[in-house]
C-alpha cells in the first residue's frame, strides 16, 4: 500500500512540473509573437481573447492547440512510419525528462540527485537523435540535409556547454544543482558569473545554437523553400518538434540562472539594510525572474541578428568557444587550488 502512495504521490509531482511547463510553453510563444511584433512596429496575436480582453490575443495559444491538434498527421509513403512518429516523442521525451532534476528552490525538486548535472548533459545530449531519426525516417532528401545540418550544430555547440558546466563544477565542488545554488550565497558579487564570466556567457550563447534558435537557425532555414528536418511533418507531430524546442529555451534560460546567478538566492542578499526584508531572503520568484530574463533574450536576438552562415556557426563553436572554455577551466581550477577571490575561500 505504501508503494502505491510512493508512485501516486510521484506522479503528482511530475504533473506539478510538466502542466506548468506545458502552459508556460504555450504563452512563450505568444510572448514570442507579441514582443518581436512591438519591436518591428506590427501588432501580434489580436483576435482571439477571454472575458473581453479580446485585443489582447491571450486565447492565441489554445487556437494553435486546437488548429495544430486537427490537422492530419500526413505519413510520406515510403517512409519509415514507425521511426517517422517516432522521432517526435524522443525529442520531447528527451526535453521533458531533463526537468525531473531541476530545482525551483531548496525543497521544489522532483528527484534531488548527486549527479544532477550528469543527467542534465546526457537527457540533452540524447535530444539530437530526435532530429537526426526524423531527417533519416521522412525518405526525403531536404530532410536528409536539413537533419545532417542540425545534428553538426547541436554537437558542435554541446562541447563549449559541457566544458562551461565543467567550469562550474570546478567552482562549486559539486555536481548537485542545489549545492551549487548554495554555493553562490553572498550576495550578487558571490555568484559564478563573475569568475566565470566568459563561460557564462558561452553557455547562454551556446544553449541558443543547442536549441536551434536565431541567429542559429540553419537547421529549420525559415527563408528556405523547405524547412529543414521536419520539413515532412504536420499537424500533432510537427507541434511536438516545437514543444521540445521552447522547453528546453526554459531549461537553457533556467540552467543559465542556476548555474552562473544563484539559482533562486536573492540579488539583495548579504545587504544590511535589508537582511530582515522578504527581498533579501532566497524564494522561487528570484529563480522565475531570472529565467524570464533569459527567455526574454532569446526573442530580442530573433528580432535583431541576421541568421549566420553555416560555416560561421561551426567556426565560433569549434575555432573560438572550445579554446576559450578549456583556458578558463585551467583559470578556474588555479583560483580554485590558490584560493584566488572570495568565491573559492
Amino acid at each position: 500500500m505504501e508503494q502505491i502512495w510512493v508512485l501516486i504521490w510521484t506522479l503528482l509531482k511530475i504533473v506539478a512540473v510538466v502542466l506548468p511547463l506545458v502552459l508556460t510553453v504555450a504563452y512563450l510563444t505568444y510572448a514570442e509573437r507579441r514582443i518581436i511584433g512591438f519591436m518591428q512596429g506590427r501588432m501580434g496575436p489580436n483576435r482571439v481573447g477571454f472575458f473581453g480582453f479580446k485585443a489582447w490575443g491571450l486565447g492565441q495559444p489554445f487556437a494553435d492547440v486546437v488548429k495544430l491538434l486537427l490537422k492530419e498527421i500526413v505519413i510520406p509513403d515510403r517512409s519509415s512510419k514507425f521511426l517517422f512518429l517516432l522521432a517526435p516523442v524522443i525529442s520531447l521525451g528527451t526535453a521533458f525528462a531533463a526537468w525531473a532534476v531541476v530545482p525551483f528552490s531548496d525543497s521544489l525538486v522532483l528527484a534531488d540527485i548527486d549527479a544532477g548535472l550528469v543527467y542534465i548533459l546526457a537527457m540533452t545530449s540524447l535530444g539530437v537523435y530526435g532530429v537526426i531519426i526524423a531527417g533519416w525516417a521522412s525518405n526525403s532528401k531536404y530532410a536528409l540535409l536539413g537533419a545532417m545540418r542540425s545534428a553538426a550544430q547541436i554537437i558542435s555547440y554541446e562541447l563549449p556547454m559541457g566544458f562551461a558546466l565543467v567550469g562550474v563544477l570546478v567552482a562549486a565542488g559539486t555536481l548537485n544543482l542545489k549545492e551549487i545554488v548554495w554555493a553562490q550565497h553572498g550576495g550578487l558579487l558571490h555568484w559564478f558569473w563573475l569568475p566565470l564570466f566568459p563561460l557564462f556567457v558561452i553557455y547562454y550563447i551556446s544553449g541558443v545554437a543547442e536549441t536551434n534558435r536565431a541567429p542559429f537557425d540553419v537547421a529549420e532555414g525559415e527563408s528556405e523553400i523547405v524547412a529543414g528536418f521536419h520539413v515532412e511533418y504536420s499537424g500533432s507531430a510537427f507541434a511536438l518538434f516545437f514543444l521540445a524546442e521552447y522547453a528546453n529555451m526554459i531549461l537553457v534560460s533556467l540552467l543559465t540562472a542556476i548555474m552562473f546567478l544563484g539559482g533562486w538566492l536573492s540579488p539583495f542578499e548579504g545587504i544590511d539594510a535589508l537582511q530582515n526584508s522578504w527581498l533579501a531572503q532566497p524564494h522561487v520568484f528570484w529563480l522565475l525572474t531570472k529565467s524570464a530574463i533569459f527567455l526574454f533574450l532569446y526573442l530580442w536576438l530573433r528580432a535583431t541578428f541576421p541568421r549566420y552562415r553555416y560555416d560561421q556557426i561551426m567556426r565560433l563553436g569549434w575555432k573560438v568557444f572550445i579554446p576559450i572554455t578549456l583556458v578558463w577551466i585551467l583559470v578556474v581550477a588555479v583560483m580554485k587550488v590558490f584560493h584566488i577571490g572570495w568565491w573559492f575561500d
